[in-house]
């Protein structure tokens, strides 16, 4: 990155810039299995205003919190001790038993050794439901009711939040200050990559468009790439709002709704789920999960057992793709790299967007970045703030014309796409007076269209009841 560029993200971001070297820090983190967004978070805790650590600090307060050994712990809490921990932990509600109970995966602390307290969950209104959480919590040993057995119990809780909120106009202010192409190297920094050693500014777009998904609500996105391009890193640690699931069997239950516990599942508790490698995941009731997800993607609703699930999380699928030696792929059928339980044309054409992997890097030691950017932390949490805003879809339909006669899940598919680039690149825009229309339509609007594009014409070499042309859709000749 330009050092022209550092300056400015050292200017206009200071509370938020970072100084990031992985070459003297990752020693740091060694064994302790942690994503970036908690990385960045402690780092800006033991960071001098000229980039400097102090390791013996960081060292320190991460054997505090973070411990290398697992076993550890649990000797500890036998011993009688208390323990705080920054971690990450899964929260079940057990109706049955009226229990909020917890576990902790890395710990080896199972969901029926673990409980919150009323008065835990009291003070944390609306913090301690369903899902993964990351944050600050103290622990001990306590003995059941019955006195016959103990649990590990959470007595105190802080939620990991070091952006409590952020200030979408500071961004929109401080965004104006850089160039769309200073921008985008801007963006690839924070997702700790260096821009210089990107090939061109399409790997660098195709790159970028994997956080469409972090940023606009029930996106829907499927992504086939060969290994090495950085998917996982990608998915599993820039944000504390998704989840990644990586092969394995998935249940209804799991991803949906647990009858049984009355328990809501993945997609409900997050801003996305991303199925990587893809063409390793079973699902166990096929025809069920494939209904409901059906359901699901077109209306962002389904129903299971009279239970109405509605979310806002948008899905992504990752897997792996043949390329011959000019780096394309083997064959012109991509879907057909999918499993069966996903190669079905009704189910692929509620999906909106299409990136094209092999366009993609593989990712070397030389890509990773060293420099000034914008921390994770909050880099994910102004991503989390721009989904619920509204103005950018406003100014689409200010901007476009179409077809009246449209398909409409090829429009809310290019309006979705359109949207999301808008709230990446260009968060800056609020009225109509702000936008470049040239820009728009380059960064914006032509990649959604052919994004789409892909999706029908994979779905018409399935099923050729399936048709491969898009409708007019158009910046309006007015503008």
């Amino acid at each position: 990155m330009k050092a022209e560029i550092s300056n400015k993200i050292r200017t206009y971001f200071a509370p938020m810039a970072i100084y990031k070297d992985p070459n003297s820090t990752d020693s740091l983190f060694a064994g302790r299995n942690l994503p970036s967004f908690v990385k960045d978070y402690l780092l800006k805790r033991y960071i001098s205003s000229d980039g400097t650590v102090d390791r013996g600090g960081l060292t320190s307060f991460l054997d505090k919190v973070i411990p290398r050994e697992a076993a550890s712990v649990k000797d500890r809490l036998g011993a009688g001790e208390e323990i705080t921990l920054l971690t990450r932990f899964t929260i079940m509600i057990d109706l049955v038993h009226g229990l909020r109970r917890f576990s902790i995966p890395d710990l080896g602390i199972k969901t029926n050794e673990g409980q919150i307290p009323a008065y835990i969950y009291e003070q944390h209104q609306g913090e301690l439901v369903d899902g993964e959480k990351w944050g600050i919590i103290k622990l001990c040993l306590m003995p059941d009711e019955n006195g016959k057995k103990n649990h590990v119990e959470m007595v105190d809780y802080k939620p990991f939040k070091p952006y409590k909120s952020v200030d979408i106009d500071y961004l929109r202010e401080a965004r104006k200050s850089f160039t769309t192409e200073e921008w985008i190297d801007v963006l690839l920094s924070a997702m700790e990559y260096d821009a210089d050693t990107f090939a061109s500014m399409q790997q660098k777009l195709e790159f970028l468009t994997r956080l469409f998904i972090f940023i606009e609500p029930r996106l829907n996105v499927i992504e086939l790439a060969p290994k090495g391009t950085g998917k996982s890193y990608v998915f599993g640690n820039l944000s504390k709002y998704g989840w990644i699931i990586s092969g394995g069997k998935v249940t209804r239950a799991k991803l949906l709704y647990d009858k049984q516990k009355e328990q809501l599942g993945i997609i409900c508790n997050h801003d996305y789920t991303a199925f990587d490698e893809i063409q390793t995941i079973v699902f166990q009731e096929p025809a069920e999960i494939q209904a409901a997800l059906k359901a699901y993607l077109e209306a962002g609703k389904t129903t299971i057992d009279n239970k109405e699930i509605t979310s806002e999380c948008g899905l992504m699928l990752m897997g792996n793709i043949p390329l011959n030696e000019q780096r394309r792929p083997v064959n012109y059928r991509y879907f057909d790299s999918l499993p069966n339980s996903f190669r079905e044309s009704a189910l692929l054409d509620r999906f909106h967007c299409f990136i094209e992997g092999w366009y993609l890097p593989r990712i070397t030691k030389d890509m990773v970045f060293k420099g000034w950017t914008i921390n994770v932390e909050y880099f994910s949490e102004i991503m989390h703030s721009l989904r619920t805003e509204n103005v950018y879809g406003m100014l689409f339909d200010q901007l476009v014309e179409y077809d009246k006669n449209a398909d409409m899940r090829d429009f809310k598919a290019v309006k979705r796409i359109a949207t999301a680039a808008m709230k990446l690149f260009f968060p800056h825009w609020k009225n109509i007076e702000d936008v470049n229309v040239e820009e728009f339509n380059y960064y914006c609007l032509e990649p959604a269209i052919r994004r789409r594009g892909i999706i029908k014409i994979q779905c018409h070499h399935i099923d050729p009841e399936f048709k491969t042309e898009m409708p007019h859709i158009a910046i309006k000749s007015s503008l």
